[in-house]
């Protein structure tokens, strides 16, 4: 099927990411893996090269384009080299519009300079030991006091939790009233005295991403660190949140696509009694099966795209997107690796990696089940 999402401009730009990933990333990912880290030079350099910040105001730094489809460019080339563990999209996608919409101008003025040239590495705070999906659960508290406030409290599964210079932290600010209308957005930042990282995370998969636990013992956060209304963070995260798992869901789709690529490729050349592998009726029928789900999830997707853009996309459909096509990434993966036979059991093989990355993306994000009680109640049920 002719997918149309995408101009002339946004291949364009594809075609220079490509250049940069295969200078850049493609040769020590590898090595990052095993470090556990991807380097801070890497962040620096796609600053330079006008990788991050697309969406943010050119006066700071920015590309000044409210257009997501180049971010899908970036996510979906990331995702074809099985880089993994490069944290752009979370700073690009997820943090970058709460800085973009909600920092006042002086805010703005103060961080986004550097966050465009990877000098600044971001992240957010939601889910802590006891509280995932359910961000009303959160126990980590803001204390007012005098002309700030006083941060107690611990995150966990924070991705860029190591190299983060700047950490947007969802905090409880009023403790009476609906637990859903008492959170607020605090910015922390590097060297603040009573933060503290914990240990960088020993994942399944995702090897060379930074993910850590983050502790704060009563950090003063003045004022100027607050981020949009007082205790308004959860409308502000329910606001964004869309984009987030959107952002998921175009990683998903074409970890789907790279993967049955390869796989096709390998079942071709690979023989089996005398025959291509892929010649056996079973081999030709998953696959046809496989194709065709993920080119209805790639549809949906794109015009989950187009909604984004037009400020149409519903927290539903997001939701659909991000279940849907992470579920399909993670059984793709998987009945691609039982078509590569023992090899597909193989760490050198990128199959392999695939199925190991591919479990976590049900689960951040809200969980997939999370994702079905959204659905179900904008059903009426």
């Amino acid at each position: 099927m002719r997918h149309s999402l995408y101009e002339a401009d946004h291949e364009a730009f594809r075609e220079s990411v490509r250049a940069f990933l295969d200078k850049q990333v493609v040769p020590f990912h590898d090595q990052w893996e095993v470090d556990g880290i991807v380097p801070r030079e890497l962040w620096t350099a796609a600053g330079a090269q006008g990788l991050l910040g697309m969406e943010m105001p050119v006066q700071h730094g920015g590309g000044g384009v409210r257009d997501f489809r180049f971010s899908c460019v970036l996510n979906e080339e990331l995702t074809r080299i099985g880089a993994s563990g490069v944290g752009f999209g979370l700073h690009n996608d997820v943090v970058g519009p709460y800085l973009r919409d909600l920092a006042t101008d002086e805010q703005q003025q103060r961080w986004l300079p550097r966050f465009c040239a990877g000098e600044l590495i971001t992240a957010i705070a939601m889910t802590e030991p006891g509280a995932g999906s359910d961000l009303q659960g959160i126990r980590t508290t803001a204390r007012r006091d005098g002309d700030g406030w006083v941060l107690n409290g611990a995150k966990t599964f924070i991705t860029n939790g190591i190299n983060a210079d700047l950490v947007v932290v969802v905090a409880r600010t009023a403790t009476e009233g609906p637990a859903s209308r008492g959170l607020s957005l605090l910015v922390v930042e590097r060297g603040m005295p009573g933060f503290s990282r914990g240990r960088n995370l020993d994942k399944v998969g995702l090897k060379a991403q930074d993910t850590a636990e983050l502790f704060f013992d009563d950090v003063r956060v003045p004022d100027g660190q607050l981020l949009g209304t007082r205790d308004a963070g959860f409308a502000h995260l329910m606001q964004n949140l869309p984009q987030e798992r959107l952002h998921i869901a175009v990683s998903a789709v074409a970890s789907a696509e790279t993967v049955l690529a390869l796989t096709v490729e390998y079942v071709t050349d690979r023989t089996a009694f005398g025959r291509p592998v892929g010649s056996f009726q079973h081999s030709r029928f998953v696959l046809a099966e496989l194709q065709t789900e993920v080119t209805v999830a790639r549809t949906f997707v794109d015009e989950c795209v187009r909604q984004l853009d037009s400020g149409e996309l519903t927290a539903t459909d997001a939701a659909m997107a991000k279940w849907w096509t992470t579920d399909l990434q993670h059984k793709v993966a998987d009945r691609c690796l039982q078509l590569h036979g023992g090899y597909g059991y193989m760490s050198e093989y990128r199959v392999a990696k695939a199925w190991r990355d591919s479990r976590v993306q049900s689960i951040y994000g809200g969980t997939n089940e999370i994702m079905k009680e959204i659905i179900g109640r904008s059903m009426g049920l």
